[in-house]
């Protein structure tokens, strides 16, 4: 069957000298992957050069529940992103945010809310003039309330720490490594209040933002299976 959603594409990879496979995370279907011809045909609707990470598209598409690999009807542009592709922080940025989300969007589940906030992300990042150093912090620690690993953030108080491995603050070291020291876990209870509205407000050095990530990404990995290592951080640390 036929069905008219919206997308955010997420990458692209090789499959055959016509095809490329396009991994899209769709509004009604969740994560999707799509046949995607490499040259437009003359009567083709689908031009591959719209499915750069990141793009917003209205799809046509033909979906069914067990085919692994979906098809292609037709495909327009949402909304123009055209500072992501030519400011250097914007496309540093991108390459994080897209490589990030191909590790954590696994299921193909409909979420309309996760949708909508990878949408309203994207378009942050396209829209941001100045102040982007902490969108990858706002945007990785605003995805856990999505993926159903948000930490329980209460009763935080002055000199206790983080336990990353049961997702709380205490009073008592753990008696395992996955925990945030002192330092660390007062960063945590700060960025609690961060959003896109007001991370702008948020003074980190590029340092505290580097441990930051990296403290962020380590959660993930103990709650989310088989998260590999982010290959795109070490170009977006030179530029943070």
């Amino acid at each position: 069957m036929h069905y008219k959603t919206e997308g955010i594409v997420l990458s692209n990879a090789g499959y055959n000298d016509k095809y490329s496979i396009t991994h899209v995370f769709t509004r009604d279907f969740g994560r999707v992957s799509y046949l995607l011809p490499k040259i437009r045909g003359r009567r083709s609707k689908i031009n591959p050069a719209l499915f750069s990470p990141l793009s917003i598209l209205n799809l046509e598409v033909e979906h069914l529940p067990l085919r692994e690999i979906q098809r292609l009807k037709e495909a327009d542009r949402q909304t123009l992103l055209y500072d992501i592709g030519v400011n250097l922080t914007k496309v540093s940025l991108t390459f994080f945010l897209s490589e990030f989300l191909s590790k954590v969007l696994r299921e193909t589940d409909n979420n309309e809310l996760l949708f909508d906030y990878l949408k309203q992300a994207v378009e942050v990042l396209e829209e941001t003039k100045t102040g982007l150093a902490n969108f990858h912090l706002t945007f990785v620690f605003g995805l856990t309330r999505f993926l159903g690993v948000y930490p329980n953030l209460e009763n935080y108080t002055r000199g206790c720490c983080f336990d990353m491995l049961n997702g709380e603050f205490t009073c008592r070291t753990p008696d395992h490594a996955y925990y945030l020291r002192e330092r660390e876990s007062a960063f945590l209870n700060r960025l609690s209040r961060i959003n896109f509205s007001n991370m702008h407000l948020f003074i980190l050095s590029r340092n505290d933002r580097n441990l930051i990530i990296d403290r962020m990404l380590t959660y993930y990995r103990l709650h989310l299976y088989d998260f590999q290592p982010i290959k795109s951080l070490d170009v977006l640390r030179e530029l943070s």
